[in-house]
């Protein structure tokens, strides 16, 4: 018989009581109790929101649900509950006093950077707001336009430099680390964020100018700004959609990614013969470093490398007159 989310609840509850599971530690995440526990995903949500609503948990972007650094005693916890004669979940439900759109983008924001995407629903956002399920609709009217609706508010939360650095080159690596780290804060983004059907997102759309605007005035078409500007944003989002796997294989096999290759690297060096695989296997032996951060650095220089020379071949063809002018917005 499959466990409650109340037994999910008290077991992890055990476990920071204990000192098993220390203040900043992640705690299972749903995939996980779902797995362990033989639970829906609903119940196994329904247990993570009464613990973060009991001050025993609470989400971290790119990391997951963490235990709190001063959680609240189990016994203290659930002494107040049974005083008050309330539910930790009714109770929070009774404890809302105003909810509008903000609030649950908010709360889906919150939802999606400690259990991914996949994990939201409007059933989720109404329960970690304490209200009724079709409440939400009263705000959003389909999942998809909350996804739009936290892509924005998640984007708007990330400046840019105003004024913008000066030449393109500049300009193109803030624009890149901007949506880089904002990736790594929010890992469920860069799937979200469609490039072949671009969303009705203002803020997205603010940033797409600020990175369109570096290609100003090297006498390029419309088209190949665009090209020249997609290229940047499509490279940092195509690697940053391997964030949230790391992420979740993390959380699902307790491994760091040095830990994981620590536990391969034996069987991978018995298939990787020299003869057959003479680049793979020196560098299984020589441990290169391949992690994700140092492949977005080296593939964003080298992307702007090709940029640079493909401006530099274009003043090479253009008219004299042309190139006076781009001549001044060089870096």
């Amino acid at each position: 018989m499959a466990a409650t989310y109340r037994q999910i609840v008290t077991d992890i509850r055990a476990r920071i009581e204990s000192g098993e599971l220390v203040p900043g530690a992640p705690v299972p995440s749903t995939r996980r109790l779902v797995a362990d526990y033989g639970v829906a995903m609903a119940t196994a949500t329904k247990a993570l929101t009464a613990l973060r609503q009991a001050g025993l948990v609470h989400p971290v972007p790119g990391v997951g649900t963490v235990v709190a650094d001063r959680p609240r005693s189990a016994a203290h916890t659930g002494a107040a509950d049974r005083q008050s004669g309330r539910h930790p979940v009714r109770s929070a439900a009774r404890a809302t006093t105003a909810v509008g759109r903000d609030e649950v983008v908010r709360a889906a924001i919150a939802l999606a950077d400690a259990d991914g995407l996949a994990g939201v629903s409007m059933r989720r956002v109404a329960t970690e707001l304490g209200i009724a399920t079709m409440s939400v609709y009263r705000y959003v009217a389909s999942r998809d336009e909350l996804v739009n609706l936290m892509l924005d508010a998640a984007i708007g939360a990330r400046s840019l430099p105003d004024p913008p650095p000066a030449g393109w080159r500049d300009r193109c690596e803030v624009a890149a680390r901007v949506m880089w780290g904002f990736c790594q804060r929010h890992p469920w983004a860069a799937q979200a964020l469609s490039m072949t059907r671009p969303q009705s997102i203002p803020n997205g759309m603010d940033y797409s100018e600020w990175l369109l605007a570096a290609f100003d005035g090297y006498g390029l078409d419309l088209g190949t700004r665009f090209q020249l500007g997609l290229s940047v944003l499509m490279y940092t989002r195509g690697l940053a959609v391997n964030i949230e796997p790391e992420l979740r294989a993390r959380e699902d096999t307790g491994l760091t990614d040095e830990e994981w290759m620590a536990q391969q690297k034996p069987s991978m060096l018995a298939i990787a013969d020299p003869e057959r695989f003479p680049q793979l296997s020196v560098a299984m032996h020589d441990e290169v470093d391949a992690d994700l951060d140092s492949m977005f650095e080296f593939g964003l220089a080298r992307l702007l490398d090709g940029i640079d020379a493909f401006l530099a071949a274009h003043r090479r063809r253009a008219p004299a007159s042309r190139r006076t002018r781009a001549a001044g917005t060089d870096r």
